[in-house]
């Protein structure tokens, strides 16, 4: 340390003396005494947490308190603070409440009010104010009136600091009028200069400018933002000091001539030239150089017979010569540091020596004061330091503090259901540590903000905690350049906020309902299986898509509960797990996270029996030292003389090429269930006659009802394995009965081995489990299978699918019409192998025709006008490969015309997929946690992708709510419990759902842990019958969004106008804080939304431009 530890603290002591003592010691025949006049009633003419402050100072020693509120602080905690509160202001815009003089004069003069407090910003450095008080007989808390207009002139305190022998930067003599005097001083001086609001601080009205060309815009923003801020937009120019150390000392004085200095503060880390973080005292400052600010703030402040609080701020480059830029003739916002390393309250103090106290009568003298170790206060503020601290507003859905020994918390706002507004700053609460050195204090402040949940709106808390544990801020010096040059502390540590996300969630689907589309209208099951669910697959993008997980999390956690058991996957050849083509090294890669991730089996088919696709797919999953299965796909019927397209022969041949490219099993994939018992012997046989080693899989579906016989045809024939369903879940579209297949093969050389009891188990699991899933259940539209599939050979999954669609549309009687046009289509387009993405295109074709009423001859006949779905029209290009028998003619000519097609297979002629671009790309889009897995996912779907990651970021991970819960939501007065992970489980009642506010949104009411918890939810359906502002598309980059809430002070440009990237479009305000929105892109505004006085939200449409 560089100052004495310890000392007396009797200063606190003193000034927290009884009142009554005071009104005793009134009758002293001390000189210092008889201006004595003690204060009864006091108004502090500001808001927020310096109120509160003030408040409790005066409560403490026996003073009464007033308030004074705008109309937008009507929710405001001062007001409820004070003994009494009043409104001022009424019908003023938000600031300018807090800058009517008169009616705050009025207020105190009705209300036997003898003194007021400034607080900090608003009128505090306003000598105007501080003689209306005089002359209104209402004392001043504060330096006189001629001293506050001397120390609020900047350029006045510069020529008293200049007299004083104080040095000071070079600058204007005066406040400068126009911006040719500001042009010709920085053509005297150079460049940087720093313009600096003449009657105000706090950063507001201060701008640097580095080089010629942003003179003009920068003095118009600084003297539009001191205008706002305080009244006056004069402004004064200085040279810039660069990299200085920002250092200032906290002076005291009284009436009669004393002044003493609370030693220093050091307020360096600074955003905007607004302070961030302030320590007490200075770290490794030099004791002589500590001496001499002291000195001069002492010196200055006896030159003008300062009186009452105030700072004297310095600059203090890398040479150790110091500045004096200003004093503050007010208390500081972080006046809290000095009181915690001093041991004096400052408000006390204050109020005292307003009274007529002398500082020696308070026991401040200046050999009395000590440093007792350090203390560091953070400005907790909502604002986001991703977005470039753009302030945030809305409603604090939680706040929890940090508290513990050694923090203490200055607060207003900071409450469950307080509204942030965009009218005034952003401080939300200022923490303050203390401890025995500067590491001590970081510990502690650390500690505190981590134990912070504030929900609702963004804070600066994880930036503030990468700035604790920076090892120059701990150990070394930092100056007003550190969070610049510091880029490290903006990777910021994501918050999780699972617990309120989910209340959103539950919230949301209680409000709109689920946000799975649902088939049909049932409700899921209120009765959960007897055994606890394991994770069970899905398809990949399914489980982004509608069950909100990851398929990579669900593998993850498969493969760590059943280490021992081999999975599955279906890839579609050189589709992968998409529905398109992807260049060859996708694919590839592809298969290598699989792997990687606990995959063991790579079954690999084309929808077309397209043998180049399935050798890429074979290739990439053997690469990646998976187990291959190659299949064939079925369709047809080999027992069918009359039907040659798809012979026995045919498919021998392919397995012939299967096995010759190395296959490790043969899979027979018949995803329609067609293969009968007569077709299942005479193709599983001929397959076992060829390849009498090759393990045989046979998959198939019972749509028409004869699958369990079939698969004992095939078992029979020499298949190895078949594959079942549990009993609950088998049949119809399904595949044939588990329970079935065991009961027939018991006893027999086929015996599978299963126990029927344990099929019985697992099968009334699935049967209360396939209650929870009613709205998706086939049962709900289908009451049975149809053997007319061995017609349509609609795929099982898909026929299920077309019934749904049919239902929803109104078209539930005319399915049997939808099967027909299947089967035409089908023809249409040459008769194909019916696999996913072939059996949609066909099925595309199928709803087309219903659609527009027409037959196979009239689409053949009109196949050159008719606007066909793009999923045909990319097939007949050759989007998914070739054929078997080639593409239909004259249709597939009609169709195109003269539009380009793809020869052979059509992954091979596209580039290489750059998975380091796109990972840079995910990472700047969705931060640093992306993984190799959210890469391949983006890989495969971007749009899924995206929007699932939209919907995490919205409502954090699902995966942790029940079937009914995530489907359905929570009945009221329903308690349940969600396991966020081992050791953490949210106990939650929903408890109430509000009514419609202006706003469309609902607020729905929970308790969380025994806390009450509340969410505001849109009405999706409310919505949209309200008019509300566009919001700006994130990824259309010529619509320019609202970057804050805040409202228009100018709109640069008109519509029509062409603008250059980078342009000026528009300037807005919020919290007090002037900001430029530029244009991304160079181009033409086509069409603007907002003119000068419009309020807007974050992300609200300002205007377009094209390119």
């Amino acid at each position: 340390m560089l100052l004495h530890v310890g000392g007396m603290r009797s200063a606190l002591g003193l000034l927290a003396v009884r009142r009554a003592c005071c009104l005793s010691r009134s009758t002293h025949n001390s000189p210092q005494t008889l201006e004595y006049k003690p204060i009864k009633k006091v108004m502090v003419a500001n808001r927020g947490e310096i109120a509160i402050r003030v408040f409790r100072a005066c409560t403490e020693l026996g003073i009464r308190t007033v308030a004074v509120y705008s109309e937008q602080d009507t929710g405001q905690m001062h007001r409820q603070k004070a003994d009494e509160a009043y409104l001022i202001g009424k019908g003023l815009p938000p600031v300018a409440a807090y800058l009517d003089i008169p009616d705050i004069i009025k207020v105190a003069k009705e209300n036997d009010v003898d003194a007021i407090h400034p607080g900090y910003g608003f009128l505090s450095e306003r000598s105007d104010f501080a003689q209306a008080c005089v002359d209104a007989g209402v004392r001043f808390i504060g330096p006189s009136p001629d001293v506050v207009r001397k120390m609020g002139d900047k350029v006045e305190a510069r020529s008293i600091a200049i007299r004083a022998g104080v040095p000071v930067v070079p600058g204007t003599d005066g406040p400068i009028t126009c911006l040719s005097e500001a042009q010709e001083f920085s053509n005297t001086y150079g460049f940087p200069i720093i313009f600096k609001a003449a009657y105000g601080g706090g950063g507001r009205g201060m701008r640097v400018v580095k080089e010629y060309e942003e003179l003009e815009e920068n003095y118009q923003r600084a003297y539009s933002e001191a205008l706002a801020a305080f009244g006056n937009g004069a402004l004064f120019v200085e040279k810039f000091i660069e990299k200085p150390r920002h250092i200032e000392v906290q002076i005291l004085g009284d009436k009669y001539g004393n002044v003493i200095h609370l030693y220093e503060r050091d307020c360096s880390i600074q955003r905007r030239h607004q302070k961030v973080v302030e320590i007490a005292p200075a770290v490794q400052l030099d004791p002589h150089l500590r001496d001499r600010l002291t000195a001069d703030s002492v010196n200055l402040a006896r030159q003008v017979g300062y009186e009452n609080a105030g700072t004297v701020e310095f600059l203090v480059d890398k040479h150790g010569r110091h500045y004096f830029i200003e004093v503050n003739s007010r208390l500081q916002v972080e006046h809290t540091v000095t009181e915690q390393v001093t041991d004096v309250d400052l408000v006390h103090a204050q109020l005292r020596v307003c009274e007529g106290r002398s500082l020696p009568e308070l026991g401040l003298k200046q050999d009395k004061i000590r440093i007792n170790g350090f203390a560091i206060q953070c400005r907790v503020t909502t604002e986001d330091p991703a977005r470039g601290f753009q302030p945030d507003t809305g409603r604090l859905e939680v706040f929890r503090s940090g508290e513990g020994m050694g923090i203490r918390l200055d607060s207003a706002s900071a409450f469950q259901g307080a509204v942030i507004s965009p009218h005034y700053d952003s401080l939300l609460v200022k923490v303050i540590a203390s401890g025995k050195d500067l590491p001590a204090a970081a510990a502690k402040m650390n500690r505190a903000l981590a134990e912070f949940r504030v929900r609702g709106v963004k804070t600066n808390i994880p930036f503030l905690q990468n700035v604790l544990s920076n090892d120059q801020f701990l150990y070394g010096t930092v100056d007003t350049q550190f969070i610049d040059e510091n880029q490290e502390l903006f990777n910021l540590k994501p918050v999780q906020n699972r617990a309120q996300k989910l209340l959103h969630y539950l919230g949301h689907v209680m409000v709109n309902g689920p946000t799975t589309p649902i088939p049909v209208k049932a409700k899921p099951s209120s009765i959960d299986p007897v055994i606890p669910p394991v994770p069970l697959g899905a398809t990949f993008d399914v489980a982004m898509r509608f069950l909100c997980e990851c398929p990579w999390k669900r593998l993850q956690e498969l493969r760590a509960l059943l280490p021992n058991v081999p999975f599955q996957m279906l890839l579609r050849g050189a589709n992968a797990v998409g529905y398109t083509n992807y260049p060859d090294n996708a694919v590839f890669k592809f298969c290598e996270v699989a792997k990687e991730n606990g995959m063991d089996i790579f079954r690999v088919f084309d929808s077309l029996n397209y043998l180049p696709n399935l050798m890429l797919g074979m290739e990439a999953a053997g690469a990646a030292g998976g187990v291959v299965e190659a299949s064939i796909s079925y369709t047809g019927d080999v027992s069918d003389p009359m039907r040659q397209k798809y012979s026995l022969e045919y498919y021998l041949k392919l397995a012939d090429e299967l096995v010759r490219a190395g296959t490790h099993i043969l899979n027979v994939k018949d995803m329609a269930g067609l293969l009968k018992p007569e077709s299942s012997r005479m193709l599983i046989g001929a397959l076992r006659d060829r390849f009498p080693d090759m393990p045989i899989h046979v998959h198939t579906h019972d749509t028409a009802g004869a699958g369990v016989a079939a698969m004992l045809a095939c078992a029979e024939a020499g298949a190895d394995i078949v594959d079942v369903a549990v009993d609950s879940m088998a049949g119809m579209t399904s595949q044939p009965s588990m329970g079935a297949i065991v009961a027939c093969t018991k006893g027999t050389n086929l015996s599978t081995g299963i126990s029927l009891e344990n099929v019985y188990d697992y099968s009334e699991y699935w049967e209360v489990a396939r209650g929870l899933y009613a709205p998706f259940d086939c049962t709900a539209t289908m009451k049975s299978g149809n053997a007319d599939v061995y017609e349509n050979e609609i795929p099982g999954g898909q026929y299920t699918n077309l019934h749904f669609q049919a239902h929803s549309m109104g078209l539930g009687h005319k399915f049997k019409e939808v099967k027909k046009s299947y089967t035409e289509a089908n023809k249409l387009l040459g008769d194909l192998i019916k696999v996913t993405p072939s059996s949609k295109i066909v099925g595309d074709l199928a709803q087309f025709m219903v659609q527009n009423s027409l037959t196979r001859a009239e689409v053949e006949e009109r196949a050159d006008e008719l606007s066909f779905p793009l999923s045909v029209v990319e097939f007949l290009q050759g989007h998914i490969g070739i054929p078997h028998g080639g593409f239909p003619e004259p249709f597939r000519s009609k169709v195109l015309k003269n539009m380009p097609r793809v020869e052979g297979r059509p992954g091979a002629s596209l580039p290489a997929m750059d998975f380091q671009a796109l990972e840079k790309q995910l990472r700047e889009t969705h931060g640093d946690d992306i993984t190799p897995e959210d890469v391949m996912s983006a890989a495969m779907y971007p749009k899924v992708f995206q929007e699932f990651k939209e919907f995490t970021n919205q409502f954090g991970p699902v995966d942790c709510l029940n079937t009914r819960l995530f489907l359905d939501g929570p009945k009221i007065a329903e308690e349940f419990e969600v396991e966020l992970e081992r050791g953490k489980t949210l106990h939650i009642k929903a408890l109430a759902l509000g009514d419609l506010n202006k706003a469309g949104q609902r607020e729905v009411f929970f308790e969380l842990n025994g806390a009450l918890r509340s969410v505001l939810v849109k009405d999706t359906v409310a919505m949209k019958e309200m008019h509300f502002h566009p919001k700006a598309l994130k990824d259309v980059r010529g619509q320019v969004g609202a970057p804050m809430p805040g409202k228009v002070v100018e709109v640069k440009v008109k519509q029509g106008q062409t603008v250059e990237k980078g342009q000026p479009l528009c300037v807005l305000s919020a919290m007090k804080m002037e900001t430029v929105v530029n244009s991304p892109l160079s181009g033409t505004v086509v069409k603007i939304y907002v003119n000068a006085d419009s309020s807007l939200e974050g992300d609200d449409l300002i205007l377009e431009v094209t390119e």
